[in-house]
């Protein structure tokens, strides 16, 4: 398994797995309508232009076959009265889950942030996802719940926070993962 900055020909898996992984952890939670009608090729223009624009977009991919099983995404707090950073998404396809793969993900998207001068860093997530628990296990402190309207419903989501990214960082990635300079 390997853990590194996406590249934009990265984008179409990326949005493979973002449907993917929603239309498994949302069933009952989201409409059905609203997760058959998600589109790869929709998603996949959207992290092109997130990783063009320079947002911190990681991806963890398999060596066999050559593919990518995870990703995650990590910018600006869209909450700055909680914290400066915000880990936006985190998607590991089910076959890969509980392997490390969000784990390693979500410390390189903390020092991604740390080296952008953050300290601190959220994520939003339904309070009824059941990976939740996973926010917790890194040491995400419960900082907000409300609740939102999401795809026509009322749904109840939670913030969990991180004041000091450095334990974060830790928590991963192998030294095989570090990023690379670009050259």
């Amino acid at each position: 398994m390997n853990v590194r900055r996406a590249a934009t020909g990265d984008a179409a898996a990326i949005g493979a797995v973002h449907v993917t992984a929603w239309r498994s952890a949302y069933p009952g939670i989201l409409p059905a309508g609203y997760l058959a009608g998600l589109s790869f090729s929709r998603q996949a223009l959207f992290y092109d232009q997130a990783i063009r624009a320079g947002v911190g977009v990681f991806v963890a991919t398999a060596c066999e076959p050559p593919r990518v099983v995870g990703f995650c995404s990590a910018d600006h707090s869209r909450r700055p009265a909680l914290a400066e950073g915000e880990f936006e998404t985190l998607y590991v396809l089910d076959d890969f889950r509980e392997q490390g793969v969000g784990r390693r993900l979500m410390a390189r998207a903390a020092a991604h942030l740390a080296g952008k001068g953050f300290g601190s860093a959220c994520v939003q997530v339904l309070s009824e996802n059941p990976a939740r628990w996973f926010y917790q296990r890194l040491g995400g402190r419960l900082a907000l719940e409300e609740t939102i309207r999401f795809a026509g419903v009322d749904l109840r989501q939670s913030v969990y926070c991180w004041d000091n990214l450095a334990a974060l960082m830790q928590s991963g990635p192998e030294p095989d993962d570090q990023e690379r300079p670009r050259g």
